[in-house]
């Protein structure tokens, strides 16, 4: 299928400052891509180069088949874009603001009561539709921020730190609802949280000092490991058999890594760990991989 996405050879300068040098990359239907970087590596540039609020010194752009920049109106149609901070008025309600929203957006006006109900469907909008938006808790601004980027049924999302200031059911809320979204268009999310990009992510870009210095995809095996720690110097030959385990390597005297199946489960593996007599000192996911890549990506060392 052709790329909703397609960047090349995207480059910016503030001045004297190379804030990207020939960044290309592409994002493909249903796929979540999370884009990483360190503070001031160039994330927020390409994402307001791609939203067309920012010109590219040089490079090209192309949104669903059409160029940003000889053809910006039908580009800017495809997207829609979730700041860091939602642009939301707080003194409207939430159908008021919504229906505000299509209208920008250019839904016919025969269609904008169908848009603005579909959506709050959606995003889980419906029990606070008639709500003031400054009442709504952080979790419900940010839904409400999602929805208006999704209006009009964009074919590319673009979200700027999507969880930031959420308690964990929001968090967990939201990734829900990114993965839900992606059914039907491609996402592309920035943050810093690689827990987050393990979380839902397909695919990870790594930028640094201007540059994309990493692209891989998360599989499944990364997604599902398991650090534990038992008794020092006890048999673990069992640890292979549990139903799930795919794979176990020691990493120390006490401590395993284990990778599991799609299906399986931190609480299947503990009881049948437990089963066994055995003593369970700690059980956590893996994060040491991605963690790893970019800590090494981004302290220089690693080359690139």
């Amino acid at each position: 299928m052709a790329a909703l996405i397609n960047i090349h050879n995207l480059t910016h300068h503030y001045g004297d400052l190379c804030a990207l040098d020939s960044v290309s990359f592409d994002l493909q239907p249903g796929e979540i891509l999370g884009f990483l970087g360190p503070n001031g590596a160039g994330k927020s540039t390409t994402m307001q180069i791609i939203c067309g609020t920012l010109a590219p010194t040089s490079g090209q752009v192309i949104i669903n088949g059409s160029d940003l920049q000889t053809d910006p109106i039908s580009a800017k149609s495809q997207l829609g874009y979730l700041p860091e901070s939602p642009p939301l008025y707080s003194d409207m309600r939430v159908d008021e603001y919504l229906g505000f929203c299509a209208r920008l957006r250019k839904v016919a006006p025969s269609k904008v009561a169908q848009a603005v109900e579909t959506t709050k469907q959606r995003c889980g909008l419906t029990d606070v539709a008639s709500r003031l938006i400054a009442n709504l808790s952080k979790g419900y601004k940010q839904r409400v921020g999602i929805a208006q980027a999704i209006i009009h049924n964009p074919h590319v999302i673009i979200l700027d730190e999507p969880t930031s200031g959420l308690d964990p059911n929001q968090i967990q809320e939201i990734r829900n609802l990114i993965k839900q979204l992606a059914s039907d268009c491609g996402i592309l999310i920035s943050t810093h949280i690689l827990s987050e990009v393990r979380a839902i992510c397909d695919r990870v870009l790594i930028l640094h000092q201007g540059r994309m210095v990493y692209t891989g995809h998360i599989s499944a095996e990364d997604k599902n490991a398991l650090i534990i720690k038992l008794d020092a110097n006890r048999e673990s030959d069992y640890l292979a058999d549990i139903p799930g385990v795919a794979q176990v390597e020691r990493v120390d005297q006490q401590h395993f890594r284990l990778r599991l199946s799609a299906t399986t489960s931190a609480a299947d593996i503990a009881a049948a760990i437990i089963s066994q007599g055995e003593k369970l000192y700690e059980l956590r996911p893996d994060h040491s991989n991605l963690e790893q890549i970019f800590s090494q990506l981004t302290t220089g060392e690693m080359g690139t």
